[in-house]
Formats: structure tokens, C-alpha cells, sequence
């Protein structure tokens, strides 16, 4: 499924353009005859890579719960219940979503983060670029929440932070353009895109919720549970003779 975590970051790019542009195009160490287009382009691209380590890292978080569900033997239903909650998250406004990390009890730590973040503006520094987006991933998103939702159905802690990693992988190349031009896409276009993100969510949800089913479709929705069990008694892996 990593690539329809690329795929919903690539489509959601035009929402981060949205609500993270401005911050990519205030990055400090800006073009003049003191700074090379290597450094200059470089600073922005560490600004983004910095986004993308942090989504990784909450992805690694988001499947450590989910290997513990699985432990737990509730493998099938974690992916049906990251397609619903994929779907809650699409049916509740975003002004509603944007409020979570209030309502989870972290206003303190994003209030550190947002202070954080106004005092590395002041640092045109390439680690200063690289914490900004660091701290920028930390901040509330409703793409990110819905990205993560998919992530606790991931494979493992590893498959979980590649899942996330490569959906900031899909949001690099509006960004970094965006942090390089100031102005790469119509605001229309813009606009026409973000409308699309709650469909691109919806078929991720719907993508989760078949895998969940365990129909016997391969890569699509493959047997899991005591299906899968008893195919693998059936036909065990290795067969010791008797002499």
C-alpha cells in the first residue's frame, strides 16, 4: 500500500499548499548575491525533508499501535476500522479536525512548537531549515491525521513509517517548487484540488476496508485470519519423512 500513501500525499500537496504555503514561502535565507542557488535550493529542500522525517516518525507511533492491535488478533478488523475512521475524518469539517491536538490535551506542547518555529524564522541557517520543517510536521493537519489513520493498518513499525514517509514524498515536489517560485499554481487550481482530497480519501478508506474483508483477491484483499490459518495447516512448509 506504499503507493497509495504517495499517491493521496501527491493529490494532498494542493491541500498543504493550502494551509502550510505560507510557511514555505516565509523560510528564512532568502535569494540574494550573498546566497548560492545550490544553498538556497538546498536550505528548502532540507525544510521539506524535514516534514517528511517527522511523518515518518508518527507513522513509526501510529504502527506501533497497530502491531499491538494485531498482537491483540484483531489484524482484519484494524484494517476496516482505518477505512472507517479514514471516512469519519473525511464527514467531519476540517475546522472540527484541526481542533484534535486541542482536544487530546497538547495545546502546551503546540504552543512550544509554534514559539520554536518563530524563533528559527530568525536563524537562516540550513539545521534551522531542517528543524523548521521538522517542528512543521508537528503542527495540526487534517491530511496528516487521515494519512495516519491508514498508517495503523501498515505492516509492522517499518511499514508503517515507510507508508508515511513516502505520502511526504508525495507532497515534495508541489512543496519544494512552491518554497522555490513562490507562486507554481493557480489559486483556482488550487482550490479545484483541494475539493478532491475527501474523495482521494474515500477510495483510500474503501482500499483498506476490501483489504480488511479478506476476500481472496490478491494484493487487493487478501485471506487473512483463520482462513489463512487453515490453508497454511493444509499444506504445510516442510514435510519431515520417517525412515
Amino acid at each position: 500500500m506504499l503507493w497509495a500513501g504517495f499517491l493521496f500525499g501527491l493529490l494532498g500537496s494542493f491541500h498543504c499548499v493550502g494551509m502550510c504555503g505560507a510557511i514555505a514561502l516565509a523560510l528564512p535565507g532568502g535569494m540574494d548575491k550573498a546566497t548560492s542557488s545550490l544553498r538556497y535550493g538546498g536550505g528548502r529542500l532540507l525544510y521539506n525533508l524535514g516534514r517528511i522525517t517527522t511523518y515518518a516518525t508518527l507513522g513509526a507511533a501510529a504502527g506501533l499501535v497497530g502491531q499491538g492491535l494485531r498482537l491483540a488478533g484483531v489484524q482484519q478488523g484494524l484494517s476496516i476500522a482505518s477505512g472507517v475512521l479514514i471516512l469519519l475524518l473525511v464527514a467531519v469539517p476540517e475546522r472540527y479536525t484541526s481542533r484534535l491536538a486541542g482536544w487530546l490535551g497538547l495545546t502546551r506542547p503546540l504552543a512550544w512548537v509554534k514559539n520554536t518555529l518563530g524563533r528559527l524564522f530568525q536563524q537562516p541557517t540550513l539545521p534551522a531549515l531542517y528543524a523548521t520543517g521538522l517542528l512543521n510536521g508537528l503542527l495540526p493537519c487534517g491530511l496528516v491525521y487521515l494519512a495516519l489513520a491508514g498508517a495503523l493498518s501498515a505492516s509492522g513499525v517499518w511499514g508503517a513509517a515507510a507508508y508515511m514517509a513516502c505520502f511526504g514524498l508525495g507532497t515534495l515536489p508541489l512543496m519544494f517548487g512552491l518554497s522555490l517560485s513562490g507562486r507554481l499554481v493557480p489559486l483556482a487550481w488550487r482550490t479545484r484540488m483541494r475539493q478532491a482530497v475527501p474523495y482521494a480519501a474515500s477510495v483510500l478508506a474503501v482500499l483498506f476496508i476490501v483489504r480488511g474483508l479478506g476476500l481472496g483477491i490478491p494484493y487487493l484483499s487478501p485471506q487473512l485470519g483463520p482462513a489463512a490459518a487453515k490453508t497454511t495447516a493444509a499444506y504445510p512448509a516442510t514435510v519431515h519423512d520417517c525412515h
